[in-house]
This record gives C-alpha cells, structure tokens and sequence, in this order.
C-alpha cells in the first residue's frame, strides 16, 4: 500500500486566492481553521506532524486528532527537536519517555516515528543505537540522517538490526540519500522539486518515483514543499503515476491547475 500525504495541513496558502492563479487549495474559501484537520483527512489518509519537532504538543492534542479524523487516518510524527538537535541523541531516554507519553494517545492511529538528524551531526551509531532501543515495540521508526558519515554498511546494518527505515529523501528532484531496504516499510519525503512554480515536482520526477516504488510492499510519501499548495499538486500528480503502475494507493485528492512549465 502507498499512502501518501504532505508534511502538515495548517498552511494558509492552501485557500484560493493565496499565491497566484496556478496555484491549487484545498479549503475552500469560508471554511474556519478549526475544521481543516476534518477537511484534510477526508482526502488524505495520512499526514506527517512536521510541527510536533519544534513544540510538542500535549497529550491531549494528540487525542483531539484521534478523534477528529477517520478510523483509517494515520498520523505520521517528527520526533521532537530536543532529542535530536538539542541533545544530539545524548541521554535520550526522557525526552524518548516524554514523547511517547503524549504520542500514544493516538492509539492505532500512530504512524512512523520521523527521526531526522542534524546536517552537522556525524555518525554516531553507539548513540543512534541506544535511542532505537528505547521506542516501544511494534512502533515504526525512520531516520533522517544528513550527513555522509551515515552512510556506511554500519548504520545499514544497525537500522536493519532495530527494525528502522532509513528515511529516503528527495531534494530538487533528485535523491540525496542511499535507497537502503532496512524495515518492512519504506519512508519517503519530497522536499523541493525544480520545476515552476517553485517548489513544484514535474511530472517526470514524480514518474520515476512511482516506478522506484512499484516494488515496495509498504510505503509513506509525505510531500513537504508546501509553498502556493505544491504539496497538495504534486501528491495528486504521483497518485495518478502511482495508479498507472497498478498500485494500491490511499485516497488522494486531484487538483485541476495549470502545468508545470518544466516536466523535470
């Protein structure tokens, strides 16, 4: 199954008239901010709380979002910044405790646990592996790791070992990471494509997307390059990519909007 969401819902340039004629929305003009979360998830499956790393929310916010959305949504959640940039990944277990405490509180509806690294945090796998010994069983995982030092037969095998994936990432239309198979699901996030207007994918990019993941049994595609709805474009663009492929995919919706002008 793909599931494919974007890197948030509260962007206030996904309402008409915000960003330019081309530009694609998703709330429609009058609906109040308190219902775009219910507006989202009934044309998305799945969403990544990109906001949870710089505050996190309380547990009570997270089970406003369990009850507010479909028994099919999954929430995706970037794990605080205090673990991971603050503390660099050193004596992890409160701020693991701390996150989990108020996370679980979507029940079945938790989705992968985003772990994305400092660019200057080098390899550090003795800490890396004590911070994946923490998460609770039977949670998913996936590390963002942003610098070359990572990328080893090492770290391959520690992610492996844990059960983690390594989160593929996508700057410019190009992959910046190593495509390691190391869980028994796939977590992908679209960060800026290079067509116009920016930060749109073109649709050649999000072709060759589509056919890197037809042989994938699980996958997460969250876009994150949200600017004038270019999320919301693009994750329709590779949904229909997607569908040519025959895979399965979660609901998505097909915005009508101008074509890029590049189709890289």
């Amino acid at each position: 199954m793909l599931r494919i969401g974007t890197s948030g819902w509260q962007y206030r340039d996904w309402r008409p008239g915000r960003g330019g004629d081309d530009t694609g929305y998703l709330y429609p003009d009058g609906l109040p901010q308190r219902l775009w979360l219910e507006h989202y998830a009934e044309r998305f499956a799945t969403v990544e709380v990109n906001n949870a790393f710089y505050r996190l929310p309380e547990r009570s916010t997270f089970e406003q979002w369990r009850q507010r959305t479909p028994d099919d949504f999954c929430v995706a959640v970037k794990m605080s910044r205090y673990l991971t940039h603050i503390k660099r990944l050193k004596e992890p277990q409160e701020p693991v405790a701390r996150f989990f405490e108020r996370a679980t509180a979507l029940g079945d509806k938790l989705g992968p646990v985003l772990l994305q690294l400092p660019p200057n945090l080098k390899a550090d796998l003795g800490a890396l592996d004590e911070t994946l010994s923490l998460f609770p069983d039977g949670v998913r995982v996936a590390v963002e790791p942003r610098h070359d030092t990572w990328w080893t037969e090492d770290c391959r095998r520690l992610l492996a070992k844990h059960g983690a994936a390594l989160c593929w990432a996508d700057r410019l239309s190009r992959p910046v990471t190593p495509r390691w198979d190391t869980a028994d699901f796939v977590y992908l996030r679209l960060h800026e494509g290079r067509a116009q207007p920016w930060p749109r994918y073109g649709r050649t990019a999000l072709r060759s997307w589509a056919e890197r993941l037809a042989c994938v049994r699980d996958a997460f595609v969250f876009f994150n390059n949200d600017p004038g709805g270019a999320a919301v474009i693009d994750a329709g663009v590779l949904a229909a990519a997607a569908e040519r492929r025959g895979l399965a995919i979660t609901r998505v919706p097909r915005l009508k909007v101008r074509p890029c002008a590049t189709s890289s």
